[in-house]
């Protein structure tokens, strides 16, 4: 029996570095159809028109087109009798475990509101609300119109339906979690670093909040953002402070604080030292040439 890589197989022609989020319209003809497939990513299926039957480790389970469906990456078997059907189509998106990292980190605030059991979830199984029912709408609009969507726009519809989903299946989204100990570490670390950018926090003291050493956080860090903690906070620090001084005219005095700095005069060196120009001469020139 042939063994299916999935998404790469359905994009046979696509080389290079695998893309983060794949949107795909999949059409079947008539005829039967089973299968060993490998998903190399995470996914979510959204049955259309048709049925199949799907077979994981631990449970099968039976697709129909008035569900949709999670699945972690992994192994599983697949099959489809389409002798009584015209043919069999769902709309699947697959997502790499970064993709649902960010939206994790994205929406905290959110997230750290629900009540967790800690569970993996590797699928999952809702029925099609009227907003899933208008979002599957949207997204064969998007297909008609486009046929290339943007990267900029599937990030966008994919947070639309997670947040949907966050609100009115909090626990079973967020069972939905990798368990895997390497992408935990990573999420861990991006985590921590994402949501302290703006404290004054050393990068000792989020080694510590990582409950691991400063030189294995260094090479987890350096490994997940190719660069050193230290760069990589000062640019982000930097940019946050270039936005407030510019796009909300707030006062160099008033910015230092927001971006984790102890003083103004810390503050003032670091973004001389990024952008040439102290924040009140940076502000000033360019709120010149903004007018």
């Amino acid at each position: 029996m042939q063994i299916h890589h999935l998404p790469q197989d359905i994009f046979p022609d696509q080389t290079g570095k695998p893309k983060r989020i794949i949107f795909h319209n999949y059409l079947a003809r008539m005829g039967s159809f089973k299968g060993k497939s490998i998903m190399h990513t995470n996914a979510i299926s959204m049955v259309i028109s048709g049925e199949k039957t799907m077979h994981f480790a631990d449970k099968s389970v039976h697709i129909k087109d008035d569900e949709f469906h999670l699945l972690s990456a992994g192994n599983c078997l697949a099959s489809m009798d389409l002798s009584e059907q015209n043919y069999f189509r769902s709309i699947l998106i697959f997502f790499d475990n970064s993709v649902l990292q960010d939206f994790y980190i994205k929406y905290a605030a959110l997230v750290q509101k629900v009540s967790y059991d800690g569970l993996h979830s590797p699928y999952l199984s809702f029925k099609k609300d009227a907003f899933v029912l208008n979002y599957i709408n949207s997204l064969n609009l998007l297909f008609d119109d486009t046929g290339d969507i943007s990267e900029e726009m599937k990030l966008l519809k994919f947070e639309e339906l997670m947040l949907h989903l966050l609100q009115k299946y909090p626990a079973e989204i967020l069972s939905f979690q990798t368990d895997r100990s390497k992408d935990f570490d990573d999420f861990r670390i991006r985590n921590a670093v994402e949501t302290n950018v703006q404290n004054n926090i050393t990068v000792d003291e989020l080694a510590f909040l990582c409950n691991t050493s400063p030189s294995t956080f260094n090479r987890r860090f350096s490994k997940i953002y190719g660069t050193s903690p230290s760069k990589w906070l000062l640019l982000r620090r930097m940019e946050m402070a270039k936005n407030l001084l510019l796009h909300y005219q707030e006062k160099p005095s008033e910015v230092y604080y927001k971006v984790g700095y102890e003083n103004h005069s810390s503050f003032s060196q670091s973004f001389k030292q990024t952008f040439g120009l102290t924040p009140k001469d940076f502000q000033s020139q360019n709120l010149i040439v903004l007018q």
